[in-house]
């Protein structure tokens, strides 16, 4: 039984003391032990190696009174085990030579065996779960197929993905295709990380703001609920789709055990729209963590009170900031620790 389960009940909408706390993006980028083995491995190492993977997801658990852990690891893991061979370049980020752009391309995608191309995620779980030793949860997590797709036919980062939209529009049939095939890899990836001891697992759909109303239902929400589908059963589903307020009341009638907001919407907009019975989770802005301790300390007491103790988790509206000072950091997470209705 995990000691700490705050978060569980949290995700279960029950009553709880207080609200349950963990950062997206906790498990590196800003600590200073992390920067030391950034030092020595590149990105990639420093996913698919078990040993360095797990050290990094237990971190922050060693500095932080947090209520669950979240794996290190990358959504672009999802797509290089389906043979795109993303690699990440200093100062650029993701980079693929050869984008996927035409139907013969996505033809040439395989949906893999997780266990023979992704084993060392799930190395990294029974490792981190040792660690961990029953303390609190720990969380795994996926792209979204759109979110996915976008880095697969653009090749890099965009601030619009254009090329992405592009392709989806004018070659329906292969983007259909393609996400498609990242969906039946994730459920198959996800899936195993919940037989190797997950307690509950997050999408993240980083670039479903992209997309209109209409078009997220087509290109992107449709395969997210396959995935919500095929996991609900087995293990609690968090849904976080970045800029898509506009989708929350349709999310909040599926099978998700709770829904991640972006700091874009206010509390009660957020409460409203998902019919104030679902678990949300959010929304501080990461880049006010550039406040003062003090100021970091209040604003989360008050969001806390926007939200309510129940049927939410606090954290970040999208991950964490590589310059934050770590004071910062333990400043929201003990803002919460130490909140008194």
């Amino acid at each position: 039984m995990i000691k700490n389960d705050l978060y569980l009940r949290a995700l279960k909408g029950e009553t709880v003391e207080r609200p349950p706390v963990w950062m997206m993006r906790q498990a590196g980028r800003y600590l200073p032990e992390f920067m030391e083995i950034r030092k020595e491995y590149d990105f990639f190492t420093r996913c698919q190696t078990p040993e360095l993977a797990s050290e990094i997801t237990v971190q922050p658990i060693r500095r932080f009174p947090l209520d669950a852990a979240i794996l290190f690891s990358d959504i672009l893991v999802v797509p290089q085990a389906m043979g795109i061979d993303f690699k990440m370049k200093e100062n650029t980020g993701p980079w693929l030579d050869d984008p996927i752009r035409t139907a013969e391309q996505v033809q040439n995608v395989i949906v893999p065996d997780v266990n023979d191309t992704l084993g060392y995620v799930f190395d990294a779980i029974e490792l981190t779960l040792e660690k961990l030793d029953n303390e609190i949860p720990l969380i795994g997590f996926a792209g979204s197929p759109w979110t996915i797709l976008c880095y697969c036919v653009e090749g890099k980062g965009s601030k619009a993905f254009d090329i992405a939209k592009s392709f989806c529009f004018q070659q329906l049939e292969a983007a259909h295709q393609l996400l498609q095939k990242i969906t039946d890899t994730t459920i198959a990836y996800l899936k195993r990380k919940v037989e190797k001891g997950v307690s509950a697992v997050q999408i993240f759909d980083s670039w479903g703001g992209m997309l209109s109303p209409e078009d997220y239902q087509e290109f992107s929400w449709k395969y997210i609920d396959q995935i919500v589908e095929a996991l609900s059963p087995l293990t609690h589903v968090v849904v976080f789709g970045k800029g898509c307020w506009f989708a929350l009341e349709e999310m909040s009638r599926s099978k998700v055990s709770a829904l991640g907001v972006d700091w874009t919407v206010s509390p009660e907009f957020a409460r409203k729209t998902t019919g104030g019975k679902m678990t949300l989770q959010g929304n501080f802005d990461p880049a006010r963590l550039h406040s003062s301790p003090e100021t970091i300390r209040k604003m989360v007491h008050e969001m806390i009170n926007r939200f309510g103790k129940d049927q939410y988790i606090v954290n970040l509206g999208h991950g964490i900031l590589p310059n934050i000072p770590v004071e910062n950091a333990e400043a929201f997470i003990r803002a919460v620790t130490e909140w008194k209705g």
